[in-house]
C-alpha cells in the first residue's frame, strides 16, 4: 500500500456515496469515476437506465484501494481513446 492511493473525505454530505459501502475501506479517491467513458468495457458493476444512461451506483470497483493499480491501468484505455479521437475533445 502507498499513500497516495485512498483518500476519504468524511465531511462530504454524501459520503459514502454507494448503497452498502463500507464507510471504514471506502475511498474518494476516484470520486468521478475516470471509467465511466469506457461504457461497457470499465469493469465495474454497472447496469444501463431505461434511457441508456450508465447506472454505477452499485458499483465499488473505484472505491476500494486494493483496486488503485487496476483503475490506473484502465486509464491509459482512456487515453488511447482521446488519442485516436482528438476532434471529439475539441469545443466549438
Amino acid at each position: 500500500m502507498s499513500h497516495y492511493d485512498f483518500f476519504q473525505n468524511r465531511e462530504c454530505e454524501y459520503f459514502p456515496c454507494h448503497p452498502n459501502a463500507n464507510p471504514e475501506t471506502f475511498s474518494c479517491l476516484f470520486c468521478y469515476c475516470p471509467l465511466y467513458a469506457l461504457g461497457d468495457k470499465c469493469g465495474g458493476n454497472f447496469t444501463y437506465t431505461k434511457t441508456g444512461i450508465k447506472n454505477c451506483t452499485n458499483c465499488l470497483r473505484p472505491h476500494l484501494r486494493e483496486n488503485y493499480p487496476v483503475i490506473c491501468e484502465k486509464v491509459r484505455l482512456v487515453l488511447e481513446l482521446a488519442k485516436k479521437n482528438p476532434e471529439s475533445c475539441e469545443t466549438t
